[in-house]
């Protein structure tokens, strides 16, 4: 592969889960790619369908829901691929963070073993090997006195270092991609920092890309290149992050850029986005924010905008899209 071509391609995505005969699409079209050293952002409130397209690029959303569309890793569709071919490339080419260290990792394993695994399964080295590289990650995701906890169990950690352990695992096997659902979330603002560093670090040392998935804007604004906005399942607007973030053109875009508190008088109202995220039961008939969207008109009720291109590297998917002078007022 040429060093401009991007190793993920992910073309016209779908996910949809049934429940009670009911097709619930919670992810719909959602398209993007990432290059070598590549930090993605994607942005939006709870239920937008972030996580949902980690697992799906994974194929771990095929167990429980139709997953259609294309996923390209370094030119090969692996979308559709048997579940035998797609372990050799899980945790080994891409690997994930995922959100709820309690619940991914195995209470019943130690912590050392659930670290060393994963190099057994995708490297030639050796135990004593597996057991350094362990040491040493644990070290970089910030546990103090790594060497003597690697026979402690997911329980004997607090919740924060329990993130931590998850994020060295992903990282263990020097991964290509990395897929990070919020990997920071439970940890304070210091090892916050530490950990992005470390993620930026090899992005740019291993030549590795990362999909982030936050709802700190400000990560995003910090570490990304690029950034991408998802509501109901769709991706309303991407594109370079200092462009998506400085002059939002996507009404939503805008609500979560005023959200961030700046220079606001004390004990004054913050700003929300008015109203709540649509059910996947029942999803608008035409665009999914038209409920919320102060500026929507007739046709933002009937019909779905699609994601169009309106500059070199930037798509929004709104008929009435902010002028760049709305977005910086706002």
């Amino acid at each position: 592969m040429s060093d401009t071509q991007p190793i993920l391609e992910v073309e016209n995505l779908c996910t949809t889960f049934t429940r009670g005969g009911v097709a619930l699409p919670a992810v719909r079209d959602v398209s993007f790619n990432v290059g070598k050293g590549e930090v993605l952002g994607l942005v939006g409130e709870s239920g937008s369908g972030k996580s949902v397209t980690l697992r799906s690029i994974l194929g771990l959303s095929r167990r429980y829901g139709d997953v259609t569309g294309s996923v390209k890793w370094m030119g090969q569709d692996i979308a559709q691929m048997p579940e035998r071919k797609l372990r050799h490339i899980r945790g080994r080419d891409i690997a994930m963070i995922f959100q709820e260290p309690m619940t991914s990792l195995n209470p019943l394993l130690t912590v050392g073993l659930q670290l060393t695994e994963t190099l057994k399964a995708h490297t030639d080295m050796g135990r004593a090997a597996r057991r350094d590289r362990a040491i040493e990650m644990l070290d970089h995701v910030g546990i103090p006195a790594a060497a003597s906890r690697l026979n402690e169990y997911p329980h004997q950690f607090s919740g924060g270092m329990r993130q931590r352990v998850m994020i060295a695992i992903a990282l263990a096997a020097s991964p290509k991609l990395l897929l990070a659902d919020e990997p920071t979330t439970a940890l304070d603002v210091t090892i916050q920092a530490q950990i992005l560093d470390l993620i930026l670090s090899l992005a740019d040392e291993l030549e590795m890309g990362v999909i982030l998935v936050t709802h700190d804007l400000g990560v995003v604004a910090q570490t990304c290149k690029k950034a991408a906005v998802m509501y109901a399942g769709r991706i309303v607007e991407q594109g370079d992050v200092r462009q998506v973030l400085r002059a939002p053109r996507h009404p939503y875009t805008v609500g979560l850029m005023r959200s961030v508190p700046q220079d606001v008088p004390p004990r004054s109202q913050l700003y929300t986005v008015p109203g709540t995220p649509p059910s996947l039961e029942a999803l608008p008939q035409g665009c999914a924010f038209a409920p919320r969207c102060q500026g929507r008109t007739e046709g933002c009720l009937v019909a779905r905008p699609p994601l169009a291109t309106i500059a070199q590297g930037r798509s929004v998917a709104c008929f009435n899209p902010v002028t760049d002078a709305q977005g910086a007022a706002a």
